[in-house]
């Protein structure tokens, strides 16, 4: 099956089939790891009873991020790939959530940190109505495969501590492994202005502000060494990112 590539004139996905799931993959300058992460992803969904699409967000890259899908395999599920010249992960999410005609879309991190097999209990969850299930590292019942840095991890807590109060009976704001029914998502995102280290909590703010439930996968999660994360730099920038949040009375 041919993949689409879908940054053509026209209405958003015209191209597209009829889908049950739709998977963003947000990815800058992704192209040594995306190649076998596709591959992991088609391999597991095609053998899942619900139809499947991934779309992989190329987000301003400088390599051949967008190039080397075409040399993917795409067996029973269909590949797209669309761009966003906005920087920032959250810019390239938004831009493939809001692309999305699937009742069910998402996203998940290009290094598969969380399992893919997690999907099964996310579609359940949503087919029995939960408005949005996501992955966390640290609900009762999760634990990490191999631990993050100290440095991470102490960030991590003040920030988790900070975003409670913004979304509130979730453990984990972070985890990139997050699903929703698409009029739901696509509405929350309407009202987000975040595109940088906040989106996923204003996200999830915005889905609990409209009456909606969330809901919570405890997961074996996979720290990735390669991460680009700097946890002086983009730890400060997380904070402003959520504090910027508070300012404008999010919560």
């Amino acid at each position: 099956m041919p993949r689409s590539v879908l940054d053509r004139p026209g209405a958003p996905g015209a191209d597209r089939r009829a889908v049950d799931l739709e998977i963003v993959v947000p990815a800058y300058n992704e192209a040594a790891r995306l190649p076998a992460t596709l591959r992991e992803a088609v391999a597991y969904l095609s053998g899942r009873p619900w139809r499947s699409r991934l779309v992989v967000v190329d987000n301003g890259s400088v390599d051949e991020t967008a190039a080397v899908v075409n040399h993917v395999d795409p067996g029973g599920v269909e590949i797209a790939v669309i761009g966003c010249s906005r920087a920032g992960k959250g810019a390239a999410v938004r831009r493939g959530l809001l692309a999305g005609t699937a009742e069910f879309v998402g996203f998940v991190d290009a290094d598969l940190s969380t399992p893919l097999d997690t999907l099964t209990d996310v579609m359940a969850q949503l087919r029995r109505g939960a408005a949005a299930v996501v992955a966390s590292r640290h609900a009762p019942g999760a634990r990490f495969v191999h631990a993050q840095p100290l440095g991470r991890r102490v960030g991590g807590a003040a920030f988790r501590a900070l975003a409670r109060p913004l979304v509130s009976g979730v453990h984990d704001t972070q985890c990139g492994f997050k699903f929703f029914r698409r009029d739901v998502v696509q509405d929350a995102l309407r009202r987000c202005r975040m595109t940088g280290f906040a989106f996923d909590v204003e996200l999830l703010n915005r889905v609990q502000a409209a009456g909606r439930q969330i809901v919570e996968i405890p997961v074996a999660w996979t720290d990735d060494a390669r991460s680009t994360f700097h946890p002086v730099r983009d730890g400060l920038a997380s904070f402003t990112a959520l504090l910027s949040l508070y300012r404008a009375g999010v919560a």
